[in-house]
């Protein structure tokens, strides 16, 4: 699917600047907390790969980045275990703050922009590559309005919404949606489903293929699974690296096309396709060196990012998200063992 079928937006759209001083301050306290347990971070080997041979990358808020020799995943290591993690977003502040101001404030654009836009893209995969059974599991559901605008495509006789972060999954209650509360590694009551749909959340996660053999045990042999998150090879983390806002402390992992197919198939799934259909990176990198916070010595990158912005910057955007270069990554998998 062409990048231009997704309609442009601004990141001050989908994130007030008004509301950014206090979403910083709640990130902050939340850092803070997690910081205060660093001492029992844990090292892993890659979360794509498994394998324990890397190169450190750089460090930011004093949280290590290592890339991985093998297949170029970038991700924390150490990193927190998961009962910290499960500490961290039952008590998470900024979560809060998203639910209570930022989500409301900018829902209308989410809906048109991002939400409206995701549900039709997985409608026209559910539709290509079919699906066995009428129902469609969503992981980390947020403030539910993804599974608001799947439900009206009426392609779905059962949604399940799986949000283990509590005053969202409130707020997805009482939406009227069909509410999960726990990690989908604790979900074992649900039928079978057709469709497992997880949007930003693998790179939140301590064990990534732990996560796609539970999604893999509530599908049948057929289903589809869709995921979303960053790329560690994307534009503004390669230009950035720790400068950009995409690398924050609750990201632990940044695959690449190539290494987060090569999990999923090491977990029984036919990569049917993959994507990078990502609007912000150029803006994301922009944004950041007119602000002062980024130096942007590279002269053809200033040529495009700045001087020549409003003429090439749409179809520089284009040219990345075109060529698996943007920072949003998509993959689509069928489960065959």
């Amino acid at each position: 699917m062409s990048s231009k079928a997704v309609p442009t937006f601004k990141e001050t759209d989908i994130r007030p600047d008004h509301l950014l001083k206090g979403q910083i301050e709640c990130v902050e306290a939340d850092l803070q907390r997690l910081l205060a347990r660093k001492a029992e971070f844990v090292e892993v080997g890659c979360p794509a790969c498994d394998s324990v041979e890397s190169h450190f990358a750089f460090e930011k808020r004093t949280i290590s980045y290592v890339v991985c020799d093998k297949c170029e995943t970038m991700f924390v290591n150490p990193r927190p275990t998961p009962e910290i993690l499960e500490m961290y977003y039952s008590t998470s502040e900024n979560y809060a703050y998203w639910n209570k101001h930022i989500f409301p404030a900018s829902e209308s654009v989410r809906r048109e922009k991002i939400f409206r836009p995701r549900a039709e893209r997985t409608a026209e995969f559910c539709e290509r590559f079919g699906v066995p059974e009428k129902t469609l599991l969503e992981i980390g559901a947020g403030f539910g309005t993804f599974c608001e605008e799947i439900k009206k495509l009426d392609l779905f006789e059962r949604i399940y919404a799986v949000e283990p972060t509590p005053d969202l999954a409130e707020t997805c209650r009482q939406r009227g949606l069909e509410v999960l509360e726990k990690p989908i590694e604790k979900v074992d009551e649900v039928e079978r489903v057709g469709v497992v749909a997880s949007f930003e959340t693998i790179e939140h996660i301590f064990s990534p293929e732990d996560f796609v053999r539970h999604c893999s045990q509530v599908l049948p042999v057929g289903g589809l699974l869709i995921l979303s998150c960053p790329s560690g090879k994307g534009f503004d983390v390669v230009v950035m690296q720790a400068a950009t806002d995409t690398v924050d402390h609750e990201h632990l992992n940044y695959f690449n096309p190539k290494s987060l197919s090569h999990l999923v198939e090491r977990c029984g799934f036919e990569v049917l396709e993959v994507q990078t259909p990502g609007k912000l990176d150029a803006e994301l990198v922009r944004k950041k060196s007119l602000s002062g916070q980024f130096d942007l010595e590279d002269p053809f990158l200033k040529q495009v990012l700045i001087d020549e912005w409003e003429q090439v910057g749409d179809a520089f955007q284009t040219f990345l998200a075109d060529n698996g270069l943007s920072s949003h990554l998509w993959l689509i998998a069928r489960k065959i063992a």
